[in-house]
């Protein structure tokens, strides 16, 4: 028995020796002793099925790292956890910070120096025995006795994991942007009360505004559980529901679950399927929203305090679970990397000095279905648009106005909680200098030699004097019409035009970044498309577009490429730029990784079944934004496989929108020649009837059946004739409900032959022959989203037939 006692000395000593060797080994029990550094290979403790991961993670195109939490077996490698300081912003280190597990109870994390920055655990509680990273995503600090000392699911970040309980008081709390792990403006809380809310901040203070969601669950000992089933709820103390958060969502044995307060105020249930899954069926290998509270963001946050959703002077939109934030026109960002600060006029505003109205100086852009809902200053009613836009335009205070029906609100600056609504039924007019020109927007002039800077530098000087404005104005036209034709009207590389958001390359910087145009992308009747590389590019690849027939009007090609410029959407492809230089009209785009839909559809193996649905969605809500939600509405004449193009999520974005005006500008919408592809086009090119947004409702018609029937509109090699024209056959199966003998070798449209079915119906609804009697987008997006019954669809048109 004497021999008994040096036996726990000799184990701790032996454990304190081994804790040097295990970073990177399979966590068991990690023993007191143990130590990470930050930088080194293996700076980390997997879990014992290495799902999830303790240790450090170097943050994304910096020297920092965080001590954190993550997934770590998906690529994403997506942080759950991280140690943050006392006003709740993550702890960023350098390279050779440590942290060890210490005997006495405590999770230190030092400075390279060896000075602690960070504890967490309970000093005093007894020894610490061991500590593990457990599958469930929960790093723990157990006692000797393998009581819990400390552990990080009490100590929450902006996420949630299955298995884990926050009880009444508790919150989290957003990051501020995707990689910035500040703390952000939106919280998730759990009151005293029981109740749910999701709430901003009364930035820069930690103060809360009022919630713009909440459960409505009051009573006392509530907790917020996301249960090992997946589920989340809100949870009363006899164990009863109170609040459905999230419910009846797939197994967690198939999938990684996550919530969380998402930095754009959203809170979000992620799912992601496991490696080993075998019934993960169509879903990506990607995190995808699962459910999001509130629906729309947008329209949820109203509050008199804040700038609501986005930053002041900006608006928000709200599309396919993300939110995004734009400027108005007339209006740009005041830090392209963090949207959250807001807009700025990029135009000198309205004078109130009273020495003489400006009112003559300022116009008006309309926004349909942009609302501004307040503080307004000023609200008149009934009144006419023209009453409504004078009055602003003799009130040096107004920004914009609001109408609608009769009804005329003013707004002053900063405009604060600005929203794109589809049910609001009136539209933003925002105020905005006529020439754009003003000293606060000096790219107007090309600043290649001194003269040019003595030009700006004596308008901000002179400023405040209107006749020698107006004359240095005069001035200033004379010597940038001198110097842009002795340069033969050669822009400087990179510059940015006035009104538009793009970039005018010069030819010889596209001829340079797609080597000669030597790879090509594409073609078609009227462009050549060129791989390009951009070093200054998000990105770096470009999409060039080297157009062939365009009107030569150098200024009316500018003001359609302005127009495309200013549309802004997930499922629109993004114009970063143009060059009109002499004879060369081309446009620079973002780089799409994938393709065409049509080689991703016809061929190789059959996409699955939610892919394909995504993307008619996602297709549909495009054509929606071009047709109802931009400044301008664009007809895109040419809706097909080859003109929908795949990002690396394989997210579907539009190509060649706005690509008719730009080629055959001087032609009216009624007599514009024939567009499109045989097979998709509609019966009123061919009969001299005016073109409207239908045509490319019955294109998408097309396209949609397509898409569900993984199969070409017209397809001679079918060995039945009767099959050869794809919507013929399809509205006869419709009519004789034989859907079978369309899926025959898709086994999951067959799993999901009733979805399949109403899609079939949106479809042959949208070929209509009679323009009227075929939907509008928005209508079917309500229909490909399940907000709206399908009817049954009428005879099919004898037009199809032609095609």
């Amino acid at each position: 028995m004497a021999f008994e006692k040096p036996y726990p000395i000799l184990l701790s000593l032996l454990l304190a020796l081994l804790s040097h060797s295990v970073a990177a080994q399979a966590s068991k029990n990690l023993p007191w002793g143990s130590v990470l550094t930050a930088g080194e290979n293996g700076s980390f403790w997997p879990s014992s099925s290495d799902d999830y991961a303790f240790g450090f993670k170097q943050i994304e195109k910096t020297n920092g790292f965080l001590l954190a939490i993550w997934f770590n077996k998906i690529p994403e490698n997506t942080i759950v956890w991280s140690a943050k300081n006392d006003i709740g912003d993550a702890l960023v280190v350098s390279k050779g910070s440590k942290v060890e597990i210490k005997s006495d109870g405590w999770l230190q994390l030092l400075d390279p120096k060896g000075s602690q920055i960070w504890s967490g655990g309970n000093s005093g509680s007894g020894d610490v025995g061991y500590a593990q990273m457990l599958d469930t995503g929960n790093f723990v600090l157990f006692g000797q006795r393998s009581q819990p000392l400390w552990q990080s699911f009490d100590h929450p970040t902006d996420t949630i994991l299955p298995g884990q309980v926050l009880n009444s008081p508790s919150e989290i709390v957003s990051r501020y942007s995707q990689n910035n792990f500040s703390t952000g403006k939106f919280q998730l809380r759990l009151q005293e009360d029981g109740n749910l809310v999701l709430r901003t901040t009364h930035s820069p203070s930690t103060a809360a505004n009022l919630p713009y969601w909440n459960s409505a669950a009051l009573g006392d000992g509530f907790s917020l559980v996301f249960n090992q089933t997946g589920s989340i709820f809100v949870q009363s103390s006899n164990k009863s529901i109170a609040a459905k958060l999230s419910l009846n969502a797939p197994s967690t044995q198939d999938f990684y679950h996550r919530a969380i307060i998402d930095y754009d105020g959203v809170f979000k249930h992620y799912i992601y399927p496991k490696g080993n899954s075998t019934s993960a069926g169509s879903w990506p290998m990607s995190w995808s929203v699962y459910s999001n509270i509130p629906e729309d963001i947008c329209s949820n946050i109203t509050d008199r305090q804040g700038s609501g959703a986005c930053g002041f002077n900006s608006y928000c939109t709200f599309d396919s679970g993300m939110k995004s934030c734009l400027c108005p026109y007339g209006y740009i960002f005041i830090d392209p990397n963090d949207v959250m600060k807001g807009c700025k006029q990029n135009f000198a505003p309205q004078s109130c000095n009273g020495t003489s109205s400006e009112a003559h100086l300022f116009n008006f852009t309309e926004m349909e279905q942009i609302n501004f809902p307040g503080p307004d200053y000023d609200y008149f009613t009934p009144v006419g648009e023209d009453w409504c836009r004078q009055a602003c335009l003799d009130d040096c205070h107004c920004a914009l106005v609001v109408f609608r029906d009769g009804e005329c609100w003013k707004v002053s600056l900063p405009l604060r909680n600005g929203k794109n609504v589809s049910s609001f039924g009136g539209k933003a007019l925002i105020k905005i200098r006529k020439d754009n020109y003003s000293p606060l927007n000096p790219e107007i002039i090309y600043v290649k030699n001194d003269r040019s800077k003595l030009i700006i530098i004596g308008s901000t000087l002179l400023g405040s004097s209107v006749f020698l404005n107006l004359l240095l104005s005069v001035a200033v036209c004379v010597v940038v019409y001198w110097f842009g034709h002795s340069n033969h009207k050669k822009p400087e590389v990179g510059s940015v035009k006035p009104r538009m958001n793009l970039r005018n390359f010069t030819y010889k910087e596209l001829m340079e970044g797609t080597n000669g145009f030597a790879e090509e992308l594409g073609r078609g009747a009227f462009s050549t498309v060129y791989k390009g590389v951009l070093p200054d590019i998000p990105g770096n690849l470009v999409a060039v577009k080297k157009l062939k027939m365009v009107n030569e009007n150098e200024k009316e090609f500018e003001a359609e490429v302005s127009a495309i410029g200013q549309t802004h959407h997930r499922n629109l492809v993004q114009l970063l730029g143009f060059c009109n230089e002499g004879e060369h009209r081309l446009l620079v785009y973002e780089f799409m990784s994938k393709g065409t839909l049509a080689s991703f559809l016809f061929e190789g193996e059959r996409p699955s079944w939610y892919q394909r649905v995504q993307i008619a969605i996602g297709t549909a809500k495009g054509l929606l934004y071009l047709h109802e939600e931009c400044r301008s509405q664009i007809i895109h004449c040419d809706i097909k496989p080859q003109n929908v193009l795949l990002d690396d999520s394989y997210t579907a974005k539009i190509s060649d929108f706005g690509l008719a005006k730009l080629l055959m500008i001087d032609q009216t919408v009624t007599t514009t020649a024939i567009r499109g592809t045989k097979g998709y086009v509609a019966a009123e090119w061919f009969k001299n009837k005016p073109i409207t947004m239908k045509v490319d409702v019955y294109s998408f018609g097309v396209l949609l059946v397509e898409l569900i029937c993984c199969r070409k509109s017209f397809d001679v090699n079918v060995e039945d004739e009767n099959k050869m024209v794809l919507i013929d056959w399809a509205y006869d199966c419709l009519h004789h409900w034989r859907l079978d003998l369309l899926v025959e070798e898709d086994k999951e449209a067959q799993i999901d032959i009733k979805s399949f079915g109403e899609y079939l119906k949106i479809g042959i609804w949208c070929v209509q022959e009679d323009p009227s009697a075929r939907p509008t987008m928005k209508q079917v997006v309500q229909m490909l989203e399940g907000f709206m019954d399908v009817p049954n669809p009428p005879d099919l048109p004898s037009f199809a037939n032609e095609c």
